[in-house]
């Protein structure tokens, strides 16, 4: 990517030598995330040029002098970089490291050193995400990557790292929605509908998903929504408590948009509790009356909150025995295709993409 709304562009890079605590990745297949359109279109702070990309899974081709952990051929899943030293790095919730911003979208080690170069010897931002796995290898570190079992489709996993291990991890880290709650699911994306898939196994007894596209509804309602509200059509507040008189214990907002979070906080019963996984909108105009009068919480959540290499195991056995289909979502795409791809899910016809590389080429 090198201009902001520009095409994504094929080119040959060069990759430095390993440090000791860094891996190198043959990336098989990178999901495609709204977070990287949202970087094409500088609305969120990365510089350019830039090798984006941050939901690789592949295979470990080698390894640094003081990695542990890892060998030469294991699969894996790549996700966000921590810094592992601050205070929410050491009591176990890396997802809110304070050095997140710096560390995934600097565009640089933290020294300001590059792992890619051009083909002219030029400086190419790299690390996004710690990773940059629009790529067929990637230079990543040793803490943003999670081994996982050698029986799961590599090319479906990806999008574990990042959008689906955001959407499972809200509900059950964030939320802890449990058996007999309800909760409400605004935006049945990769996100949305991977909060739906968790609140089922949660055991919650009411999930409703609400989004504009009828073919979204659908499918949410297969992977385990109770009810859909369709948010194109009537009131959506009055639409929910219909299904829950008293409003919903919970809610995730996967939109970022005002009108939908002052939806999703009205709707919310007594005491229930919103989380905003998006920032779509940096500024929100809140009922504050509702806010305050109804003891409500709102919490923004990053990454699912929690830790990475607790997450991405527990929804990928679930998945394998066919609790969690994350792969209903998924549509592969050559490198070729990564400007269709992008198209696809701006226009909402592809929930999402999975840019494929090598012998797993779409």
């Amino acid at each position: 990517m090198r201009e902001r709304r520009g095409p994504f562009t094929l080119e040959e890079v060069h990759l430095g030598a390993l440090r000791p605590d860094e891996v190198l990745v043959r990336i098989e297949a990178t999901g495609l995330c709204h977070t990287d359109i949202a970087v094409r279109d500088g609305e969120m702070p990365s510089p350019l040029p830039a090798v984006l990309g941050h939901e690789g899974a592949g295979y470990v081709a080698a390894i640094g002098d003081s990695v542990t952990g890892l060998a030469v051929g294991d699969p894996v899943v790549l996700t966000y970089l921590s810094c592992g030293e601050c205070r929410e790095c050491r009591t176990g919730v890396p997802s809110a490291c304070v050095q997140l911003g710096g560390l995934c979208f600097g565009g640089a080690r933290p020294d300001g050193s590059h792992a890619l170069h051009g083909s002219c010897g030029d400086v190419l931002h790299d690390r996004f995400f710690g990773q940059s796995s629009f790529a067929t290898y990637a230079i990543a570190n040793q803490r943003n990557i999670v081994k996982v079992r050698p029986d799961a489709p590599i090319r479906s996993l990806g999008p574990l790292g990042c959008g689906i291990m955001t959407g499972a991890g809200t509900v059950w880290n964030a939320l802890k929605a449990g058996p007999g709650s309800s909760l409400a699911v605004y935006g049945a994306g990769a996100v949305g509908l991977s909060a739906v898939m968790a609140a089922r196994v949660a055991g919650a007894s009411s999930i409703i998903a609400i989004d504009v596209v009828a073919s979204r509804l659908s499918l949410a309602r297969e992977l385990g929504a109770t009810h859909t509200v369709n948010g194109g059509e009537g009131d959506v507040v009055s639409a929910v408590r219909r299904i829950v008189p008293d409003g919903t214990d919970f809610a995730v907002d996967t939109t970022g948009r005002e009108a939908v979070v002052q939806n999703a906080l009205l709707a919310l019963r007594q005491c229930g509790a919103l989380a905003l996984v998006a920032a779509a909108q940096p500024e929100l105009s809140l009922d504050m009356f509702n806010l305050l009068a109804g003891c409500k919480t709102i919490c923004g959540v990053i990454e699912g909150g929690g830790a990475a290499h607790l997450l991405i195991p527990r929804i990928l056995d679930l998945h394998m025995s066919g609790r969690f289909p994350f792969d209903r979502m998924l549509r592969f795409y050559t490198p070729e295709q990564i400007n269709d791809a992008v198209r696809d899910s701006v226009n909402g016809n592809t929930i999402k993409p999975v840019i494929c590389f090598g012998q797993n080429a779409a």
